[in-house]
């Protein structure tokens, strides 16, 4: 946990249109591009970076280095970082850490994907896989079918459980995408900006049900990226100090994700429940005073368990949270204003960075026609299976 020994700023952020697989400049352009547009949002010269974490999920060792020689070759350590779908925070989480422990005055972190079309797969087949436990508990409780997206198996059996409790409609469940969809329309980043109806996204193939295709997060390429540093560089140096990393907190597995027999416990309910609560007491603020959030929708069903384990809304109450617009604008909080992973896309290594990117704005008043107004608290939370789950909290200084 975030222990504020000093006060860490956010004053860049970069991120490039997000697109599919096939349609992207290789890694290497696409990092140099985010970290150039987030150094020049800062109106920082890249001489004045002492540290480098750069996060990505499917690439060889150094490709860090291979993506940021494009911005210089200054000599700083270049830390390359994989934690799934939580990397990119991972890599802002130590970037803040070294700020804020007095280590450097300023750091970048960078987040990239070039992926391949269809589902996740690992890459090594001679080895364990990091994820055979979750895969056993997983089997044990729901059955696996080969052939489907075992991503989906996880997250769709996290629905159902949530489903055999509270007796809630497969539909609503939909209406998290209708919603992801209205947002990334005003989002110009966004990879799917085209509306849908309910029906529709009802009516697409379901790939695990209850979720159809419309309901998972699509393979992205993209890269984002972010500059942090102490009050005092940012004061020297003249620089936006508007928004403020006012806590941070990353948890890992305990025993309830291979005990619990709940598939919400095993894509890490209680990792999102621990981490939240960490940063709701170091701010000293309370879920209600939230006005903007970033969470991971990876899939519609971890949308709506995490409203929960975030506190937005009551356990068992997710339901008529969505029916009474609560999780959008002119509700209660506005969750996912840039689309989400749903809409926006999942560069794996990116998202992290891109939903710091979107809260960054947010707090600024400079999200156009996505602003939800008068945002001073901004929520992120980033989790990967596997598993590690960072949220943070921003606030406008």
């Amino acid at each position: 946990m975030s222990s504020h020994k000093r006060a860490v700023h956010v004053v860049g952020v970069g991120m490039i249109p997000f697109t599919k697989p096939g349609a992207s400049d290789p890694y290497t352009v696409m990092g140099a591009r985010a970290a150039k547009l987030a150094l020049e949002d800062a109106g920082v010269d890249y001489a004045l970076v002492e540290q480098a974490y750069v996060g990505y999920v499917y690439g060889d060792s150094t490709a860090g280095q291979a993506a940021i020689y494009g911005v210089g070759l200054t000599g700083i350590p270049v830390f390359n970082l994989n934690n799934n779908c939580s990397t990119g925070s991972s890599a802002l989480f130590l970037a803040r850490q070294a700020v804020e422990s007095g280590q450097v005055e300023c750091a970048i972190a960078l987040g990239f994907e070039q992926m391949q079309p269809g589902a996740l797969k690992g890459a090594w087949d001679d080895r364990p896989s990091p994820m055979a436990r979750f895969a056993e508990v997983m089997t044990a409780h729901q059955g696996y079918d080969p052939a489907t997206p075992r991503a989906a198996q996880f997250f769709g059996g996290a629905g159902r459980d949530y489903m055999a409790q509270y007796g809630i409609r497969a539909d609503t469940f939909g209406r998290i995408s209708v919603k992801a969809r209205q947002h990334a329309a005003r989002n110009p980043l966004a990879v799917f900006r085209q509306t849908l109806t309910l029906d529709e996204v009802m009516a697409a193939p379901m790939v695990f049900d209850p979720l159809t295709r419309y309901q998972c997060c699509p393979p992205t390429c993209g890269a984002a990226a972010a500059i942090v540093c102490s009050a005092e560089f940012a004061q020297k140096h003249n620089l936006d100090r508007r928004v403020v990393i006012a806590a941070q907190a990353m948890t890992t597995d305990t025993p309830s994700t291979f005990e619990s027999g709940d598939m919400r416990k095993v894509v890490g309910y209680d990792m999102s429940v621990a981490a939240a609560r960490q940063v709701y007491e170091a701010a000293g603020i309370g879920p209600e005073d939230l006005d903007v959030v970033e969470l991971h929708d990876c899939f519609t069903a971890n949308e709506l368990i995490t409203y929960e384990a975030l506190g937005l809304t009551p356990e068992g109450t997710a339901e008529k949270f969505i029916l009474d617009g609560d999780n959008t604008y002119g509700g209660r909080v506005v969750t996912n204003p840039s689309g989400g992973l749903l809409s926006k896309g999942h560069p794996l290594g990116a998202t992290g960075l891109a939903q710091c990117y979107e809260l960054t704005h947010q707090l600024r008043g400079t999200a156009e026609q996505r602003q939800v107004e008068g945002a001073r608290n901004a929520l992120q939370h980033n989790l990967g299976l596997g598993g590690a789950c960072v949220v943070t909290l921003y606030q406008r200084a």
